[in-house]
């Protein structure tokens, strides 16, 4: 876009097929697909999810068919170890997350979700896993599997140490000393205290937690957005106690979560100045609506592998029979609007393929809960070890007397 190249290893949003004449023959046709990188996308964003959901469906085609032929394919090996280069490429940010510009993900539009926003960090997370898995060992790869490995260890850290939130890490935040200039610092992105909003201290149980949306400096996104906690369970981010606390939360907040219709997209939604200012002044983003606290029935197989993995199916059926009292009479709409969800989306397209694979997939699912193990990914051994050394080095969690000595920082 304006004589400017995306980077190797970018997955392209969606195809458009065109039809062309043959050279020399005006009689005869071909098909040719023509990819958007977002060139012709609302915003023109380019998406960054869509090369890891290839890795983590690759992976799960392999899993569910058997058939290692495809993954083993050079020109597949060369797309996987682009996209992993592309994304664990050095740059000028400090964290181990990725960092994206808003509307790169399926919150396809302007939500103030640009940085390092949750869903990405799952998904790339998901990625990484699986595509270590799927890798030919070979000497080329060797690098590419040591920077994999090492971004693995440090991400999991930084997301399941920071971005995690219940009523006792609120209660830290709300206790945070500001202006802390040195390495040991408790309060490590300056976050103020202020930034706890109202509905925070109102809306969190007392069981249960959920991973943050965002995370960048004196800014925590406080908002619960249900893609990026689902797969954090799936994909292996979470812990387990932390996967279980995300269930309860969304037990907890039944009424707020799954409403009328399974499954609200984010909490709570911009409102005011706040969603004029973030949004642009959006219409189709208005309170409730679409990607701005709408509920997208897609969502229903996400939240099934997640409550399959950690054994509590139950949740996910109860969702599944929340849907069915509508969603078919509504003809299959892309979302609902309202708190409640209580209307079909004002722009909302009918018989969408999604809102019905999602809803198969689900019902699918909980019938054969072996089938869901071709998403979900598990920690090995190092991993566990290298992120329980790394906490116990931790000074937020081990804090010892204060070195007599005294140090500067030049």
């Amino acid at each position: 876009m304006d004589c400017h190249s995306p980077g190797q290893g970018l997955m392209p949003a969606s195809f458009k097929v065109r039809t062309v004449p043959l050279d020399g023959d005006d009689s005869a046709t071909e098909e040719v697909l023509d990819p958007d990188f977002g060139e012709a996308a609302i915003g023109r964003v380019a998406p960054v999810d869509s090369g890891l959901w290839w890795i983590i469906l690759l992976r799960a085609y392999g899993k569910c068919s058997g058939d290692l032929s495809v993954q083993e394919r050079v020109d597949v090996q060369t797309g996987i170890k682009m996209i992993l280069r592309l994304c664990i490429a050095d740059g000028f940010d400090m964290f181990p997350t990725l960092l994206v510009t808003d509307g790169s993900c399926m919150i396809d539009r302007r939500m103030g979700i640009h940085g390092h926003p949750l869903e990405i960090q799952a998904l790339f997370y998901s990625a990484l896993l699986c595509a270590r898995e799927m890798l030919t060992p070979e000497d080329g790869s060797a690098d590419l599997i040591r920077a994999l490995n090492n971004r693995l260890v440090a991400l999991s850290f930084h997301i399941r140490e920071y971005y995690w939130i219940d009523m006792r890490k609120l209660n830290e935040i709300y206790r945070y000393k500001t202006e802390e200039y040195s390495y040991d610092a408790v309060n490590k992105f300056n976050i103020y205290p202020d930034q706890i909003s109202p509905w925070l201290v109102e809306w969190m149980p007392n069981k249960g937690g959920y991973l943050i949306g965002n995370l960048q400096p004196a800014h925590m996104d406080f908002r619960f957005f249900s893609l990026g906690n689902l797969w954090a369970v799936v994909g292996g981010l979470a812990t387990t106690d932390q996967s279980h606390a995300i269930l309860d939360l969304i037990e907890a907040k039944w009424a707020d979560l799954v409403t009328d219709m399974p499954f609200k997209i984010c909490y709570p939604a911009l409102e005011g100045q706040e969603w004029q200012i973030i949004t642009g002044c959006d219409p189709k983003n208005t309170p409730w609506s679409y990607h701005n606290g709408g509920s997208w029935p897609t969502l229903l197989w996400q939240l099934t592998v997640a409550c399959i993995k950690m054994n509590r199916p139950e949740i996910a059926a109860k969702a599944v029979s929340v849907a069915e009292k509508r969603i078919s009479r509504d003809k299959w709409p892309e979302y609902y609007d309202t708190k409640k969800a209580r209307f079909i989306g004002k722009q909302s397209r009918l018989f969408q393929t999604w809102s019905i694979a999602g809803y198969l997939v689900a019902k699918l699912l909980l019938a054969d809960p072996n089938a869901a193990k071709i998403l979900t990914t598990e920690e090995d051994s190092e991993l566990v070890n290298a992120f329980s050394c790394m906490i116990s080095a931790n000074p937020r969690r081990k804090r010892g007397p204060k070195s007599l000595k005294q140090t500067y920082i030049v």
